[in-house]
């Protein structure tokens, strides 16, 4: 099965359930985008994909260019 026919049964699904079961695949879609999204992160800082931000920040800080909120 390829990954569009895989789409579309899925679009066909959700157009299928009722407004309640909607409500609740979209409950549960939100908090597994979210745990995946999280997972993502963490992976991408243990990598230090994102060391340069935080170096980047050091010198703003340094420079004065930022400001407390």
């Amino acid at each position: 099965m390829n990954a569009m026919s895989t789409v579309e049964e899925l679009e066909a699904a959700v157009q299928k359930l009722s407004p309640q079961e909607r409500a609740a695949f979209r409950a549960w879609f939100v908090e597994f985008d979210a745990a995946e999204w999280d997972r993502q992160l963490e992976g991408d800082v243990a990598a230090g994909r994102l060391d340069w931000l935080a170096a980047e920040a050091v010198l703003d800080q340094q420079a004065g260019r930022t400001t407390e909120r």
